[in-house]
C-alpha cells in the first residue's frame, strides 16, 4: 500500500480499500482561505495528527509551495518529523509546548513552544537564562474554554514580575474558540471579550484567535493570523452552510462477493440487521479496522460512482475487515468482485458520513488507517 512517505510497489488491488487526497484541491484550500484576508494577516496551518490523517510528509510541502510559512502541530515528535520538509523560513508552532525535560529537544529542532501554564513559561525562561539567549515562544491565554493557556490570574501574577518573560520573545498571544462553528453563540463574543482583556496584560504582539470556522465569522475575528486546520483538508468549516471548501479525501472500498438473501435472512454479527425482501447484498473489504467507524453500521451509505443518485444503505454492524451492503436498488448492474463503492465521496459528503456516524469530521478523518491504498492527485 502507499504510505504517506513513498509510493508503494505494492499493486493496488492488493488493498480492500483505496484512499484517494487531491492535493491540488488542498492547496486551493489554503489559497481561498489565506484570499478571504486583508492584507498582512498571516493564514498559518495546523498540520498537527499527521496532518489530520492524510501524510503531513505529502501534505506540508503542498502547502508551503502554495505560500503557508507557519505550520502548528501538536507534539514535539510532529515537529521533528516536519522539520526537514521546510526551509529555514518557515515556523513550527508546538501546540502543547514542551513536555517536562523536553525543551532543550524542542530547541534544537528549530521548533517554538506555545506556553501554555505558569510551569511551561518558567521552563522555557530558565533554558534561554542557561543557553544565554532570548527563546521565541506563543503565549496562549484561557479566553474561556478552560483547556490550554494561562489565567487572568497567572497573567496578573506575571505582570508583578518584571523577569516574568525573561529571556522569551513573544511570537504571538492566541487562544482558541469554543463554538466558532455556531456562530451565533453568545460564547463566542464573550471570549473575544476575554481575549482582547487578557492580551492587554501581555507586551504588545500580534494575536491569534480564529481557525476554521472562526475565519468565516468576520473580520474582526482574525487579529494578525488565523490557524485554519479542518477546512484545509475539505471538512466543512460553516456547518449548516454549503461547503465553501473543496474536498481533498475519497475513500473507496472494493466488493470481495455478492449474494441474494431472502426475507427473514439475518446480515453480520448480532443478527442486527435482518433483510424484510429478496435482497441483494455486497460485502466490502473495509472494517473498522481500516479506521472507518464502527458506528455507522446500520445507519451510512455507500455509492457506487456509476450510479450515484442511489444511496446504498450500509446494513448489519461493522466487523474489523468488512461492511455489508444493500445493493439491491441496483437491480441487475453488474457488481464483479474488485468493484469500489464510495464511502466518502462526491456524492457522500465527509460530514453526512461522520453523522451516520454519531462523530464528526475531524474523528472521522484523521482516524482512517494505514491499510488503504493511498493515492496522491496532483497535476
Amino acid at each position: 500500500m502507499l504510505t504517506a512517505d513513498d509510493p508503494s510497489p505494492l499493486p493496488p488491488s492488493w488493498a480492500g480499500g483505496i484512499l484517494t487526497i487531491d492535493l491540488d484541491a488542498l492547496a486551493a484550500n489554503y489559497r481561498s482561505l489565506r484570499d478571504r484576508l486583508a492584507p498582512g494577516i498571516v493564514c498559518a496551518a495546523a498540520v498537527k495528527a499527521d496532518a489530520y490523517g492524510l501524510g503531513a510528509r505529502k501534505v506540508v510541502p503542498v502547502l508551503h509551495a502554495a505560500g503557508c510559512r507557519t505550520f502548528f502541530v501538536a507534539h514535539l515528535a510532529e515537529g521533528v518529523e516536519i522539520r526537514p520538509l521546510l526551509d529555514a523560513d518557515s515556523t513550527i508552532v508546538v501546540l502543547n509546548g514542551a513536555m517536562p525535560g523536553t525543551e532543550a529537544d524542542l530547541h534544537a529542532h528549530g521548533l517554538v513552544p506555545v506556553l501554555n501554564s505558569v510551569e511551561q513559561v518558567a521552563a522555557w525562561r530558565n533554558l534561554a537564562r542557561v543557553r544565554g539567549t532570548s527563546l521565541p515562544a506563543v503565549l496562549q491565554v484561557d479566553s474561556g474554554m478552560s483547556r490550554f493557556g494561562l489565567s487572568e490570574d497567572d497573567l496578573r501574577a506575571m505582570a508583578d514580575r518584571p523577569d516574568a518573560l525573561a529571556g522569551i520573545t513573544p511570537l504571538l498571544v492566541m487562544s482558541h474558540l469554543a463554538c466558532a462553528d455556531e456562530p451565533a453563540h453568545p460564547a463566542n463574543h464573550a471570549q473575544r471579550a476575554s481575549f482582547l482583556r487578557l492580551r492587554d496584560l501581555l507586551p504588545p504582539v500580534p494575536a491569534s484567535l480564529a481557525a476554521s470556522s472562526g475565519l468565516f465569522m468576520g473580520d474582526v475575528w482574525h487579529f494578525d493570523m488565523v490557524r485554519p486546520g479542518a477546512a484545509l483538508y475539505g471538512i466543512n468549516p460553516t456547518p449548516g452552510w454549503p461547503n465553501p471548501m473543496r474536498p481533498v479525501v475519497r475513500l473507496q472500498a472494493r466488493i470481495v462477493q455478492t449474494r441474494m438473501i431472502g426475507p427473514g435472512t439475518a446480515v453480520g454479527y448480532g443478527a442486527a440487521f435482518i433483510a424484510d425482501r429478496p435482497s441483494r447484498i455486497a460485502t466490502l473489504a473495509v472494517g473498522y479496522g481500516d479506521g472507518f467507524p464502527r458506528a455507522i453500521g446500520g445507519h451510512g451509505t455507500a455509492i457506487l460512482p456509476a450510479r450515484p443518485e442511489i444511496g446504498l444503505p450500509i446494513v448489519g454492524r461493522m466487523s474489523m475487515d468488512c461492511l455489508a451492503v444493500d445493493v439491491t436498488e441496483l437491480d441487475d448492474t453488474p457488481l464483479p468482485p474488485g468493484t469500489a463503492l464510495d464511502l466518502i465521496g462526491p456524492h457522500c459528503p465527509i460530514e453526512a458520513a461522520a453523522l451516520a456516524a454519531g462523530t464528526i469530521g475531524y474523528e472521522l478523518l484523521t482516524g482512517l488507517g494505514a491499510r488503504y491504498h493511498r493515492i496522491y492527485t496532483a497535476k
